[in-house]
Order: C-alpha cells, then sequence, then structure tokens
C-alpha cells in the first residue's frame, strides 16, 4: 500500500511521487520471525532502535519459549548486544537481565543453565565498564539477583568473587575499587560466612588500611557492623578489631562518623569482657571527638551501644523501628522471656530488688571514671577524682598499627589503688568470671562499712535504722554542727550560689541540715505506714487532687497508705532526703562503665543541644527503654531524674518519643515503679499536645494492663477526653481510640463497661467519619457480649441502642443498627434467644424504611446472617413467621437492589464488603 502524491491535477506520470507508508514496514516486521526482527534491529545504526531492542528482549523470549533452541539463539543475540559501543544500550540492557533472569529460572527445564551461561558473565564484566551509568546498572542487578538467589552458589564462588577482589586490587581505578568495595559488603550478608571468611576478609582487611583513598576506608567503615556479623566473634575480635580500632582514629571526620554509626552492630559480635574493657574506651573517644559531626552520630549510637550490655542469659532484645518516635524492646525468640504476660511481671531477679545502691555486684567496672571530655565537661565530672591512668583521646593518638594495638590503648582508666585491710570477696574470682550470669543478677556478699567500725563508741551512739540505712553514712573525720550553725552557714553562702563549687558546698550542708531533722523520725519513717494525710515526704501521684475518685473514699485512703507504704520500703523511691553525695551515688551501678551511663546521663544537658545535636534528647528519649532493659529495674533510680527531664522537655518530639514508649518501660520496671515514677508522667501526657497523646493513647491498653486495679480504674473518666483534640478534622485519632476501647472491655468489669464506655462507643457511632464509625460498630458489638452475662444490664444497654439507633431520625443512625446487629449475631456476641428478645422485632421494622440503603443491608442481614442459623429456620420457633413475610415485603421491594439481595444469596458479600458497597459520606 502507498501513497501518490500529485502536485496539482495537471501533472505528468513522471511527477508522482510514492511514499511508502507505515503500514509497510509493519507489515515488513510482521512477515518476520522473532528472531529475524532482533537481528534486524541490533544491527541497526539508529541508538533507540538498539535500545528498542533491549527493552523487548523479554517480551521476545516469551514467544520464543516453547522452542528450546530459539530461547538460545535469544540469549546468543544478547551477547552480541552486550558488545554495543553506546553506554545507554548497555545500561538498558542490565536493567533487563533481572526480568530475563526471574524468567530463566521459571522455565529451567527448557533452557536449563541459560543464566550463568550467557546473562551472569555480562553483568560480572560491566561491574569493571568505564561509564559509570553501566557500572551502577550492574551493581544494583547483581545485588537483585543475589537477593532473589538467582545465582548459583558455585557461581559465586568461581565468577562473581573472584572478579570483585580483583577490582579492589591496589592499581585499580579508585571509583570503581570504591563500588567494588561496597559491593563486597553488601554481599557478604547474602554469601554467608564461609565466602566471606575465605574470599572476602583478607582484603577488606587490606582496604581498612588504604592511605591513599579515604572513600575506600569509608565504605569498610559504614559496613563493618555488617561483616562483624557475618564472620562472627572470634574473627572479629583476632582480625577485624584492630582494624576498626585505626578506622576510629582516622584523620577523616567522616570515617569515625562511620565508625560511630554501626558501633552497635560491631559491639553485638564481641564479648561482654572485650566490649567492657576495649570498645567502652575506644567509644568514649568518639563521642569527645573534635568534629560535632563525629560526637553527634557517637550520641546517637550510645543507647543502642549501652544496649549490647545486657545480659544474653536473661535478656534478649534487639532495637525494631517503628513509628516515628517509637522504640520496641522485643523479645529474640530463641531466648527465654523474662516479660512474662503483659503485667509488668519482668522479673529480672527478685534478689536484686532488695539490693541496696551500696552493695554493688560486681566492682570491677563500678568505679570507672570517664575521662574529662575537652569541651563538654559536666559540674559532676570535674568534681570527680580523676584517676592516675588516663585513656588517650583519638587526637593525641599516632596513627600507626603499633599505638592503636597497644592494650593501653583498649583499657578504660582503673582508679588509683588504695589501701584497705579488707578485700571484697570478688577480688577472688577472675576477671574473665566477673560478668557471667551468676555474679551479675546474685544477691551480693554484705560489706563491712570499715569507717563506721573506726568511728567506736560514736557509732553506738547513733540510731539503728541510721547506721544501716542506704541514705547516707557518716563520716568519722566530719565536724559536727549542731542546727543553728548549719543554718548560719547556708545563709552566708547563699550570696555566692553562683559559683560551682559554693553551690556544692550549700547542697551538702543542706542535705545534713535535713539529717538532723530526719534522725528522730526515721525509724518510724521505715516502719510505720502514712495514711493520705500523715505528710510522707515522697507526694503521692494518685492523690485525691490529681486523679478523680472512683469507689467509696474509704477505699482509697486505704489504697494511698498502702502506696506509701511500698514507697517507704522501697529506698530508690524517695530520693528527696539525699545529699548531693549520695545523689552522685545513686547514678552508680555495675551492669555497663560508668563512663558510659554518665555520657548517656548528660544527653539531657542543654550544652549538648548548642554543641552536639539540636535533637539530641530526641535520640536519649528514643534509646532509653533499651537503656532501662539493660541496666534492669534495680538501677532505674540512674535514670529516673533523666526521663523525669525528658518529660518536660519542651519540644514535643521529645515528649512524643516517651509517650510511644511508656508501655515498653512500663513493661520493664514492673508495677511498683511504674505506679511510682511513669504513672505521673502518663498523666501529663494525656493533657499534652495531640502529637504527645497519640503515643499513650496508641498504647493505652498496654500501659493499663500493667496497673493495679484500683489504679486503672481511675482513668474511666478520663477516656472521654480523648474525643476532643485540637484539630477537629483529625479523625485518626477518634478511630485509634475506638479501636483501644475495643481491647480495654477485658481490663473491666461489665458494670464499669456500662457506666463509663457506653456514651464513648455510642458517641463514636455518631462520628462525621465512616471508618470511625466502623470500627466504633465493633465496639458496640463486644459490648453487648461483654454485659450480656448481665440480664439487667444487656436489657439496658440494647433499649438504648434501640432507641439512639433504630429509632433515630438520620438514615446513618439506622443504618448502623442493623450494621451491629449482623456484627452481633455474626460474631455470637450474644445468644440467638436474647437478640430474638431484645432486637429482632425493631431490626424488622426497618423493612418499611423510606430509604433503599438502610433495607438493602437489612435484607443482607436476614439472608446472610439470620437465616443462616438454624435456629431461625426451625418450624417451632415463634419468629420464623415474622421473618418470611419480612423477606417477601423486600422480595416485592421497588428497589431493585433491595430486590436482588432479597431475593438471591449472594455468598461473596459479606460484612466486610458492605463498607466498599454502601454509600456513605466521609464528612
Amino acid at each position: 500500500m502507498s501513497l501518490i502524491v500529485g502536485v496539482d491535477d495537471y501533472s505528468s506520470e513522471s511527477d508522482v511521487i510514492i511514499i511508502p507508508s507505515a503500514l509497510d514496514f509493519v507489515s515488513q516486521d510482521e512477515m518476520l520471525t522473532p528472531l529475524g526482527r532482533l537481528d534486524k534491529y541490533v544491527a541497526s545504526e539508529n541508538i533507540f532502535n538498539r535500545q528498542m531492542v533491549a527493552r523487548s528482549l523479554l517480551d521476545t523470549l516469551k514467544a520464543v519459549s516453547e522452542d528450546e533452541r530459539d530461547c538460545i539463539g535469544v540469549l546468543e543475540r544478547v551477547g552480541r548486544l552486550a558488545d554495543d559501543s553506546e553506554p545507554s544500550v548497555r545500561a538498558e540492557l542490565m536493567e533487563q537481565v533481572p526480568h530475563i533472569a526471574i524468567f530463566c529460572q521459571e522455565n529451567r527445564p527448557s533452557i536449563p543453565f541459560a543464566f550463568s551461561k550467557y546473562l551472569l558473565p555480562i553483568v560480572v564484566r560491566y561491574l569493571a565498564d568505564q561509564n559509570n551509568q553501566v557500572r551502577k546498572t550492574s551493581q544494583a542487578a547483581l545485588l537483585v539477583l543475589l537477593e532473589q538467589e538467582l545465582v548459583e552458589r558455585g557461581d559465586i564462588e568461581t565468577l562473581v568473587c573472584p572478579v570483585l577482589v580483583d577490582l579492589t586490587a591496589p592499581d585499580s581505578n579508585d571509583d570503581v575499587k570504591t563500588e567494588a568495595m561496597a559491593i563486597i559488603c553488601k554481599m557478604a550478608p547474602m554469601v554467608g560466612k564461609d565466602i566471606t571468611e575465605r574470599l572476602f576478609l583478607p582484603r577488606f582487611c587490606e582496604m581498612c588500611c588504604d592511605c591513599r583513598m579515604f572513600h575506600v576506608r569509608k565504605v569498610c567503615a559504614a559496613n563493618f557492623g555488617d561483616i562483624c556479623s557475618v564472620v562472627g566473634g572470634e574473627a572479629t575480635e583476632e582480625l577485624l578489631l584492630p582494624r576498626f580500632f585505626q578506622l576510629c582514629s582516622d584523620n577523616v571526620w567522616g570515617v569515625r562518623k562511620a565508625c560511630a554509626e554501626c558501633f552497635m552492630t560491631v559491639s553485638s559480635s564481641t564479648s561482654q569482657e572485650v566490649r567492657r574493657t576495649k570498645l567502652s574506651s575506644l567509644f568514649i573517644n568518639l563521642i569527645s571527638d573534635p568534629s560535632r559531626w563525629v560526637r553527634q552520630a557517637a550520641f546517637q549510637s550510645l543507647g543502642q551501644f549501652i544496649s549490647t550490655f545486657a545480659s544474653p542469659n536473661s535478656v534478649g532484645q534487639y532495637f525494631r523501628e517503628g513509628e516515628e518516635g517509637e522504640c520496641n524492646c522485643v523479645n529474640s525468640q530463641n531466648r527465654c522471656s523474662h516479660f512474662g504476660h503483659l503485667k509488668g511481671n519482668l522479673d529480672l531477679n527478685d534478689d536484686s530488688q532488695r539490693r541496696g545502691d551500696d552493695s554493688p555486684v560486681c566492682t570491677n567496672g563500678n568505679n570507672v571514671e570517664e575521662e574529662e571530655a575537652p569541651s563538654v565537661a559536666t559540674e559532676s565530672t570535674k568534681n570527680e577524682p580523676q584517676p592516675h591512668e588516663k585513656c588517650t583521646s583519638s587526637n593525641e593518638k599516632d596513627d600507626s598499627p603499633a599505638d592503636i594495638l597497644a592494650p593501653s590503648s583498649f583499657s578504660l582508666p582503673e582508679p588509683a589503688e588504695e589501701e584497705s585491710p579488707f578485700v571484697s570477696p570478688l577480688d577472688n574470682i577472675p576477671e574473665q568470671e566477673l560478668y557471667n550470669s551468676f555474679h551479675f543478677w546474685r544477691l551480693p556478699i554484705a560489706e563491712m562499712d570499715l569507717e563506721l567500725l573506726q568511728q567506736g563508741e560514736s557509732v553506738q551512739e547513733e540510731p539503728p535504722s541510721y547506721v544501716s540505712s542506704s541514705q547516707g553514712k557518716t563520716k568519722a573525720s566530719a565536724p559536727v554542727l549542731d542546727r543553728k550553725q548549719l543554718e548560719e552557714l547556708i545563709e552566708n553562702l547563699e550570696p555566692h550560689i553562683d559559683d560551682p563549687d559554693v553551690k556544692a558546698q550549700v547542697d551538702v550542708l543542706t542535705a545534713a541540715l535535713r539529717a538532723t531533722t530526719m534522725d528522730s523520725h526515721l525509724e518510724d519513717a521505715f516502719l510505720e505506714p502514712r495514711d493520705s494525710q500523715g505528710g510522707h515526704h515522697y507526694d503521692n501521684p494518685f492523690g485525691v487532687h490529681q486523679m478523680p475518685l472512683i469507689g467509696h473514699h474509704s477505699d482509697m485512703e486505704r489504697r494511698n497508705s498502702t502506696l506509701q507504704m511500698n514507697h517507704g520500703d522501697d529506698s530508690e523511691l524517695s530520693d528527696s532526703s539525699f545529699s548531693p553525695e549520695d545523689e552522685k551515688k545513686s547514678k552508680h551501678q555495675d551492669v555497663i562503665p560508668q563512663a558510659l551511663l554518665d555520657q548517656y546521663l548528660s544527653m539531657t544537658d542543654p550544652s549538648r543541644a548548642q554543641t552536639v545535636d539540636m535533637e539530641i534528647a530526641k535520640h536519649c528519649a528514643y534509646s532509653l527503654p533499651g537503656v532501662a532493659m539493660t541496666l534492669g529495674r534495680q538501677n532505674w533510680h540512674c535514670l529516673r531524674d533523666t526521663y523525669e527531664t525528658l518529660a518536660s522537655d519542651m519540644q514535643w518530639k521529645v515528649r512524643r518519643t516517651l509517650a510511644f514508649s511508656i508501655h515498653e518501660l512500663a513493661l520493664i520496671l514492673g508495677d511498683q515503679l511504674t505506679a511510682a515514677d511513669l504513672v505521673p508522667i502518663f498523666n501529663g501526657f494525656l493533657k499534652d499536645l495531640d502529637e504527645v497523646r497519640v503515643g499513650v493513647l496508641k498504647h493505652l491498653y498496654h500501659f493499663l494492663k500493667l496497673l493495679h486495679q484500683d489504679t486503672r480504674r481511675k482513668y474511666l473518666y478520663q477516656l472521654q477526653e480523648f474525643l476532643v483534640t485540637d484539630n477537629s478534622r483529625n479523625w485518626r485519632f477518634r478511630s485509634e481510640l475506638a479501636e483501644q476501647l475495643v481491647l480495654l472491655l477485658e481490663l473491666y468489669s461489665g458494670q464499669d463497661v456500662y457506666d463509663y464506655l457506653r456514651p464513648l462507643a455510642f458517641s463514636l457511632c455518631l462520628d462525621r467519619v465512616s471508618s470511625v464509625r466502623w470500627t466504633s460498630y465493633k465496639l458496640v458489638s463486644e459490648i453487648i457480649r461483654k454485659v450480656a452475662s448481665c440480664q439487667v444490664l444487656l436489657a439496658d444497654f440494647l433499649s438504648e441502642l434501640v432507641e439512639k439507633f433504630c429509632h433515630s431520625p438520620k438514615w446513618s443512625g439506622r443504618q448502623a443498627f442493623t450494621f451491629i446487629c449482623q456484627l452481633a449475631i455474626e460474631d455470637d456476641c450474644v445468644s440467638l434467644e436474647q437478640f430474638s428478645e431484645h432486637l429482632l422485632a425493631p431490626l424488622l421494622q426497618l423493612a418499611s424504611d423510606p430509604v433503599a440503603n438502610v433495607r438493602v443491608l437489612l435484607a443482607k442481614t436476614i439472608r446472610q446472617s439470620l437465616l443462616e442459623r438454624e435456629y431461625f429456620l426451625h418450624s417451632a420457633n415463634s419468629h420464623q413467621e415474622a421473618l418470611e413475610q419480612t423477606l417477601v415485603a423486600l422480595q416485592m421491594d421497588l428497589d431493585k437492589d433491595v430486590k436482588y439481595f432479597a431475593s438471591v444469596h449472594p455468598g461473596s458479600t459479606r460484612l466486610s464488603e458492605d463498607a466498599m458497597s454502601t454509600t456513605s459520606s466521609t464528612y
């Protein structure tokens, strides 16, 4: 077919121009076989034609898939296309390789070994291509092939790995070397320990010391943790740790920053001894790094690094990233969990809770002092005695391997030796046994206080409860001052309180002043409970002025008295009588090196936000549950002040982070500490911004489940406050509330549910947003299940349900009633007898509803739910006749949809699909 174009009507035949149309080309291509078309365009001089060939390779392969020889022919032509001089054609070909490989794998019987013979060599060859785009595409294709397990293990070892190792040779191109090392690091977890250790590890260690290309060292540092995880602890400690120490002291700050970011993963691959004696001091150097970016990365990883000190015999947790601001401590599936049921029964060791602050289990790491950072030292570190041996900072180290590998650079500074006639029983324990599970969690052996023994008769004059108390210890050399003298000293020093040293003296004198008034009453404070008016020094967070009373007043007084008695028994719960020295001492523990904990606690210091990171408090809040899990509830006193500081932070993102994880922290601390320290903060979050409130709302059930029943009931009044939001269009907030209320039903009695949750459920059922209403219908049906055991509550609830919804002037309310009835039947929320007695008659009256949508749903409910039950089909049932009459009336309805659903039984249409088929307005 051709087009004849003439100049005019008088043109001669010789003037006629014949132009072939596009249809001629189409007909010519259709006459060619798939291989013929492939050959035609592969040899085309037009670049776009060759790109089109690369794009259509998979379609061509599918067209000839039934003929094995044609399939092999297509793959052979792929090899010709791979030699194309145009980079865009080669890149386009490489993008199609994973798809072609998947097709070859699915059709393996007809084209065996096609991928390894024809495609994989091209992928490997392109890894060293001169064009950057082609290299990048081949690297991505290789990783996809490995992830999909399309490359045989033998091919990986013989074809892929040797090429990658050669590309990282010292004489290789700089860009190619860096990219190849990145591929090696990403491949390591996929190929496993054996191949990584034999083929990749020697070159990886060599590249960590590449003195010419810092980009290579940066890649090694960024992926160091993944390599450690693959090769295991032995190879990590013997081969990789020396290289890691070199990278942490690299001259380029980007390399050191990458080390800080992967520090937790590296630590997880080492033993507790190496972690404590070597990695801790190394991490302190990163925190004190002169580069702000390195310090920022180190502080962000600090909490995660601390979490690696958790005892492997009792805690198996890892960090799982969820929603923004949420950090979850999750138990490993292959370890014994101490969580039990979600009731706060996390029992690391009951004996450990009874241990005082002055009785450390392991003394080796308890007295380790952190070296003073160059520019971020806090007041607490300035007043502490410095050890004789200091750990050299990364800035003072020589870059030579000899210095880096020196044992003195690994270990934390040791405390100064002091002569003492008393030898702790732990001194006879070998160092490697100090941190095993027995010594870690056991009840410590009682230690003798030599200072008190040296006081002689003066000690006997002190009250016994004061001598044995962990609140403080008297010093033999301290002068004895009466109350008046102490007051005069404090008054004289107050004008100079801006001086930190003077402030410290004032704090000591103030504590001594409190001690003079405490002596005569201390025994009563520990042995006698106080009532709610007894003036206990620890404010009760559950007082009448803070929480609405539910129940009898005498019961509340009894509960307050019991709670305050618990506070008096646990010295950790009351620190208002601590002296500054005692408060400083209370931050000491024996689980992790004290220097790490001191740095973590300093993350709430306002100066850190200026010198390190404006969001450093958020990072502290994010990792706090992991740190609390590691320290254990017996060391919660170390974190209590920090948690309270974070809870009152001016940045709502910090408070939001705590709100999302407060249920996890409650699980760690147990019911007593939760009631004393977390409940007041939880109450504050309930009144915070919506961005913070949603955190406690999302895990409301999990938190309230950990509280005692009496405490839990106090929140019934406050649930209605969640209906009020800063933005009325924030419908997801109300939807989350409805979901939580469904879970909360199991925590309360039927009477409480009827009194407090019923109004909320009915209110949510009338929400403007359909998603909120759908969840609320489920809530109402579950409330029916909850109150079904009490006939009086059930009758009252169903009567109100009929009145509010079945007789509602709005069609959406009548439709909601039908949905709830359908749910109640399908989920067996109520017996059929009770349903027939209270709900069936009002439901059948909706057959004459003026709105067709209501009648459609009624027809579905009768057909799919009621008539599915044998109870309603029995001839002796008095309701059978009413059902049949209603169904006949619906079958004669004027609306075709009503008539359809009443006449047939569409088996695929269930309640879950009604939400999509029934029209309802969102706003």
